[in-house]
């Protein structure tokens, strides 16, 4: 086939992927995770379940496609804010206020303990631990006094990831602001 044709198809393939996963998510946030089938999803799609199934064995696939998406997307959004901001320690901070904000915005309770399974997610845990992992060693490298040197690069990386998850439970970004603040602060030597 020409290679015109090709990148024709291969963009109709995607436009498919895409506008099911779109509709599966509109299906979710309107009725639940339970509630989506193959059939409501070629619904508010437009596309028939026929061709669905074409692409996507069951919902199941539809949805961690979809979470893979909204994962990929939420790692680049927090590679853009490290990217544009200037020194190691405001990166730093940057970066974790952008995360704490994905976080308490995005949480969304029984769907994402459903979705939160599976190699993908293993994945984008391991990078996301590296990302801040290197945020953190580029910090401490500084000598700017931004990270404690009584722990370890990795031990400091487990309690950034685990204190930044308590943002799951906040409703303003200015509490979010806040648990940032805090987390920061655990960060520097003590004086």
């Amino acid at each position: 086939m020409p290679k015109l044709w090709n990148e024709t198809i291969e963009s109709h393939r995607q436009a498919v992927r895409e506008a099911t996963m779109d509709a599966a998510a509109a299906v979710v946030a309107e009725s639940g995770l339970a509630a989506v089938t193959m059939s409501k999803i070629a619904e508010r799609s437009g596309i028939g379940r026929a061709t669905l199934y074409k692409y996507f064995p069951d919902v199941d696939a539809i949805l961690t496609a979809w979470h893979e998406r909204q994962i990929a997307g939420h790692l680049h959004h927090l590679a853009e804010v490290r990217d544009h901001t200037d020194g190691p320690g405001a990166r730093l901070a940057a970066v974790l206020e952008a995360y704490a904000q994905i976080l308490a915005h995005h949480h969304t309770g029984a769907i994402a303990a459903g979705l939160h399974r599976g190699d993908h997610v293993a994945r984008a845990q391991q990078h996301l631990h590296e990302f801040v992992r290197d945020l953190l060693t580029d910090a401490a490298e500084t000598g700017e006094g931004e990270v404690r040197a009584d722990a370890t690069t990795d031990e400091l990386t487990w309690y950034v990831l685990h204190a930044v998850a308590a943002a799951e439970g906040l409703d303003s970004p200015a509490a979010v602001h806040r648990l940032v603040t805090i987390i920061l602060a655990g960060l520097r030597p003590q004086r």
